[in-house]
């Protein structure tokens, strides 16, 4: 392993993916002694205006990007190329971030974690929602023995947004938000319900609210064809049940709930959701115990900082953890393997959505024994790379976008820059 680093050292990151990656250098990274030396994108045009924007060195080449002198790299790339793009950093012998998914394919997965633990640096797998205020205030909470065992969660990721707003961020008819199965983007459902608990999943059946041709934004306004939402149920590994929904439903929120045998704890539902209440059974509690409070949690160090953050703080945590890691030589919370167990939970929940819903078990791949069973475990719903009998990124197989749909998206991309297709 690399040599402990001192808290004076600046760490040298290079971030791949100007759009959600551009944000670090703005963001938490420079007040952490993180400094963005390199940037790389195939959107050129768009790379040249940041890269001069913040005065660093841009590529659109992948490994010769990875020649720079640096010592992390963050992967803000596309949701599902992060593996094969963490597997080259770690071996160019640089430090990893990566965001969500950590990888796309259960054989990715095996493949990244030998490589994590072959190569000796940290890998840090970039989940912001745990971080947010009221999910570290809900651990804290758990692990005081406030509501007792975790028994059962449900975790939500529920986004909506407007067709232009749609269109934006996923130029090109074979951009990954056009075509993602629903089951797929379920990290920031599940990550502070593990996060909060310390447990992992085991189990999961995956059901899926297919394509709906009739919604004017998605069928009238976009070029996409997976389905509508998802809602994916989890045993985990202490016995608790979870439910997770996300993605394309109206009615956007993001809440967190946790069911122990002495309370419950979550965030609102209504008026100021970063609120959190607190319930204990006036039959069970204690004298000096209040059976229900509401209150506004606070961050339980660098309030400050954290609250200029986007994503509720959680941006600021992110890197602070993924420095603190490289400084310490240690892995982080969000390790390699939290992050492939997180991240195959929507690839094996649509394996189970087109099985009628059957259970599936979720592998352990800290053990060797089961990384052997997936090694080669390549099914995938890519419709660029699709060989049958892979499946289709819809319930309802291949979705055919409208004319009207592309006509729309496309002047959109165009008002972007966007040149392609």
């Amino acid at each position: 392993m690399a040599t402990k680093r001192s808290r004076s050292t600046v760490i040298r990151v290079g971030v791949i993916g100007v759009g959600r990656g551009s944000g670090f250098a703005r963001g938490a990274g420079p007040s952490l002694g993180m400094k963005l030396v390199a940037l790389c994108d195939t959107w050129e045009e768009r790379l040249l205006k940041v890269g001069k924007e913040l005065g660093v060195t841009t590529y659109t080449d992948y490994d010769t990007f990875l020649e720079h002198d640096m010592d992390a790299v963050i992967l803000a790339n596309y949701f599902h190329q992060h593996a094969p793009f963490a597997i080259k950093a770690l071996r160019a012998g640089r430090h990893v971030m990566s965001e969500t998914a950590a990888c796309f394919t259960l054989a990715e997965g095996v493949a990244l974690v030998r490589e994590v633990e072959k190569r000796g640096k940290v890998y840090m797998f970039a989940e912001n929602y745990p971080y947010m205020a009221f999910n570290q205030e809900m651990r804290r909470l758990y692990h005081d023995g406030k509501i007792g065992e975790f028994k059962y969660g449900e975790g939500e990721y529920v986004h909506p947004m407007s067709a232009r707003d749609v269109n934006s961020i996923s130029c090109g008819v074979n951009h990954w938000r056009n075509w993602l199965p629903a089951t797929y983007y379920c990290t920031h459902a599940l990550a502070p319900v593990m996060f909060i608990t310390d447990t992992r999943p085991v189990k999961v059946n995956g059901f899926v609210v297919p394509y709906d041709a009739h919604d004017p934004v998605k069928a009238g306004h976009t070029a996409m064809r997976s389905d509508t939402a998802s809602m994916i149920a989890l045993r985990m590994d202490n016995g608790a049940v979870v439910k997770l929904l996300q993605v394309g439903l109206r009615g956007h929120g993001n809440f967190v709930r946790i069911h122990g045998n002495r309370g419950l704890m979550e965030n609102l539902r209504h008026g100021n959701q970063s609120l959190l209440r607190v319930r204990i059974e006036p039959f069970e509690k204690k004298p000096s115990e209040v059976a229900e409070q509401v209150y506004a949690p606070n961050f339980p160090v660098f309030a400050e900082a954290a609250a200029r953050a986007g994503h509720g703080g959680g941006d600021f945590f992110m890197n602070y953890h993924f420095a603190e890691a490289i400084r310490k030589d240690e892995p982080p919370y969000l390790d390699v393997y939290r992050g492939v167990a997180m991240s195959i939970v929507g690839s094996l929940a649509y394996r189970s959505a087109l099985a009628d819903s059957a259970p599936l078990e979720v592998p352990d791949f800290r053990k060797e024994a089961a990384r052997r069973t997936y090694e080669h475990d390549d099914w995938s719903p890519d419709p660029t790379t699709r060989r049958p009998p892979d499946p289709w990124p819809s319930v309802l197989g291949d979705i055919t976008p409208t004319k009207a749909g592309l006509a729309y998206a496309r002047k959109v991309w165009r008002e972007l820059g966007y040149g392609g297709e």
